[in-house]
């Protein structure tokens, strides 16, 4: 068995480098939300030392909110304005020796796309105007995977650590009660669960069927580092491989 082991790096965190050591992928801010082109430069170069694969992070343009306020944009403006941010870190991946593995939105952009198979074809369409070789990353049981699938690109199913899940498949807004996890020995049974028996407890109880294959944890959250020690010892303990999709 195995899983990938993500994280969202490139934002400013202080724990970036303590986390590319933990996990096997990393996706990495364009700028729309957080981090410059010195910064993607720089996340770029650990990464690929690290040998961690690296995946696109790109948001709606709302770095007042760090991307988290929900927009109605135009599929052609989702479009360009994706390649736009895509092809930057897929310039400076390459300019470092390594090649752009994934794209995985972020906050409201990724949230949406989870619900709206409209926007989920636009994500698409930017990823395969990019590189048709890339893969999507997106919620577990969402339209962005279906969308993907349909662009005939990879989609990897992704499930969260640190985060409360509805009835419905989806996460809890950050700002209702049980948004987070924060005790780290529930993120690590809840991931093992996950991993193992492909499902998920909700916060009102349900059982969630899911395909986890690949563990987000949010290098922005305050238990980030904790999380993906905790859970990087746990799943290797089992006997699960961690390695990209």
């Amino acid at each position: 068995m195995h899983v990938d082991l993500n994280a969202d790096l490139g934002e400013g965190a202080p724990d970036d480098a303590a986390l590319l050591a933990l996990v096997s992928s990393a996706n990495i801010a364009c700028g729309w939300h957080a981090g410059d082109a010195r910064l993607m430069q720089a996340t770029v170069a650990a990464a690929l030392a690290r040998g961690v694969a690296i995946g696109a992070h790109p948001s709606f343009p709302d770095r007042e909110n760090f991307g988290r306020s929900e927009m109605q944009l135009a599929p052609d403006a989702v479009r360009a304005d994706l390649i736009y941010q895509i092809g930057a870190l897929d310039a400076l991946v390459r300019a470092a020796g390594g090649r752009l593995h994934h794209v995985k939105p972020h906050g409201a952009l990724y949230n949406q796309a989870a619900r709206d198979p409209a926007l989920a074809d636009a994500i698409a369409a930017a990823v395969r105007a990019v590189d048709p070789g890339l893969a999507v990353y997106g919620l577990a049981g969402g339209e962005l995977l279906r969308a993907a699938e349909r662009a005939g690109l990879r989609a990897v199913a992704e499930v969260f650590a640190d985060r409360g899940y509805r009835a419905d498949g989806g996460l809890v807004p950050r700002k209702q009660p049980g948004a987070h996890v924060d005790d780290v020995d529930a993120a690590v049974a809840r991931t093992l669960r996950m991993v193992r028996e492909g499902v998920v407890v909700a916060v009102t109880g349900e059982t969630v069927p899911l395909r986890a294959q690949t563990i987000c944890l949010h290098g922005d959250g305050p238990h980030a580092l904790a999380f993906a020690r905790a859970i990087h010892a746990a799943l290797t303990a089992a006997g699960v491989q961690l390695r990209p999709h």
